[in-house]
């Protein structure tokens, strides 16, 4: 499993920041993605992760995805400053 590159929590939510690759026209391009999950203990006390969000989760969530949203703005790697349709 990829190791994310960082990750943002608040509370149990998580915004876990990636860097995958593309290729395009035989040029490989840098791909940022953000995956969002809300961990939680299970009926046994094991820890277990959804996507789903509670009422409660939502302002955390969106905090989270602030903050990636922020990191990668400040962490744009040379390509994705140079090409608009990966950087918006």
């Amino acid at each position: 499993m990829v190791k994310p590159e960082i990750v943002f929590k608040v509370g149990a939510v998580r915004a876990s920041v990636f860097r995958n690759t593309i290729e395009k026209n035989g040029q490989l391009i840098p791909l940022p993605k953000v995956a969002i999950e809300v961990r939680y203990k299970d009926k046994t006390g094991r820890w277990q992760g959804t996507n789903s969000l509670s009422l409660n989760d939502l302002p955390k969530a969106i905090l989270a995805l602030q903050k990636a949203y922020e990191y990668l703005m400040e962490h744009k790697q040379p390509e994705q400053a140079e090409n608009p349709e990966i950087s918006s």
